[in-house]
């Protein structure tokens, strides 16, 4: 049986088509996934993410264990920053990509987001690495938490009149900061290259602050507007564009990767390899020149070999098709491959993997 978010009625009620997304039942879209990605763009559109795990990490070695976990170095962030980072297998593989949120000044405590495919294994892994290490952690998953994602040049204003006293706490924020009051968790971090909020709140608050957003003006949006508007962010989902089977340094996150200082962590010595030989492949945009739509596993024939999407799709923004592929080193920018589409090979061009950034095209 598929699980559900606390908003499973909500959702319902409002005529949402619903669909199995790794295992829950979500929401695709509310009538047109083409005017729910717009409405992000333009204005302020919010989501049930719900499906994602918070994983509260705390006491002692907490610091330690996350040092030891990710790619990232959290020893760099201040109080209540969030920082993006890879999670690895001993190969470099990224086992999931995720958000690790500081607890105000508290050097024992963490709030971790975990992918919904990936979170029971996810757990696994951090449980093992606590027991195999001998270090003092507790890594609390807590499905009695709901998360509401407000996207959108306007979500600060939607928010101030939805819940004005979060909004005062919640609207100063810089990019990838955090707040914690008595109401909700509140993080200034997205999916879709907007400005927006992601607010984590107890299950049965869920509904309620749902309702103030909406009724507010917020557009309720389903996973289909959320993956349009993350690809042409040049974001990337697990599962795709990402999996155990590759590195960060082969899919353009190099960025979350600690190799100058002496920290170890897991999967850093095949990082350290796979540098010092250089990656075989890289992570890219495409832009189609002709006719069709870029689509995920569709063949790419470059003049150094062959490469694969990994996210294609059509782009409401941009009236194109774009995707991420994964190509040959050598490939760069500017280049002209060659997509096979289900109709047949089409011209593309080469492009950084960030098409749309707050609005504005990139490409």
């Amino acid at each position: 049986m598929l699980k559900r978010t606390a908003l499973h009625q909500i959702h319902l009620a409002a005529g949402a088509r619903m669909v199995d997304f790794g295992g829950w039942e979500m929401p695709l879209h509310y009538g047109s996934q083409i005017e729910e990605h717009h409405a992000v763009r333009r204005d302020a559109g919010v989501f049930d993410v719900s499906h994602m795990r918070v994983v509260d990490i705390a006491w002692a070695d907490a610091r330690a264990f996350l040092r030891q976990l990710l790619t990232a170095d959290i020893e760099r962030r201040g109080p209540d920053r969030a920082m993006y980072s890879c999670m690895l297998n001993e190969r470099g593989g990224v086992l999931d990509d995720l958000i690790v949120y500081r607890w105000g000044d508290d050097p024992t405590r963490f709030r971790a987001i975990l992918n919904a495919a990936t979170a029971e294994r996810d757990l696994q892994w951090m449980d093992a690495l606590v027991s195999n290490r001998g270090l003092r952690v507790e890594c609390r998953p807590r499905p009695d938490l709901a998360i509401v994602a407000l996207q959108g040049p306007n979500s600060a204003a939607v928010l101030s009149r939805a819940q004005p006293q979060l909004a005062a706490r919640a609207v100063p924020l810089e990019g990838f900061h955090s707040v914690h009051t008595d109401a909700a968790f509140v993080a200034r971090t997205g999916y879709t290259g907007e400005d927006g909020f992601e607010i984590v709140v107890p299950g049965e608050k869920a509904a309620g602050l749902w309702r103030s957003l909406t009724a507010s003006g917020a557009r309720a949006c389903g996973l289909g507007a959320r993956d349009t508007l993350r690809l042409e962010a040049g974001l990337l989902l697990h599962g795709q564009d990402i999996d155990e089977t590759v590195t960060p340094l082969e899919s353009g996150l190099g960025w979350t990767v600690d190799l100058d200082s002496d920290r170890s962590f897991i999967g850093r010595t095949a990082l350290e390899r796979q540098r010092a030989s250089g990656p075989l492949r890289q992570l890219l945009g495409l832009k189609l020149l002709d006719k069709g739509v870029l689509r995920t596993h569709q063949t790419v024939s470059t003049e150094h070999g062959e490469g694969q999407i990994t996210s294609g799709s059509f782009s409401p923004t941009l009236q194109a098709s774009i995707a991420l592929a994964r190509l040959p080193a050598p490939v760069r920018p500017g280049d002209t491959v060659t997509a096979q589409l289900r109709a047949g090979p089409a011209s593309a061009r080469v492009v950084k993997p960030r098409f749309v950034r707050h609005g504005r095209p990139l490409i």
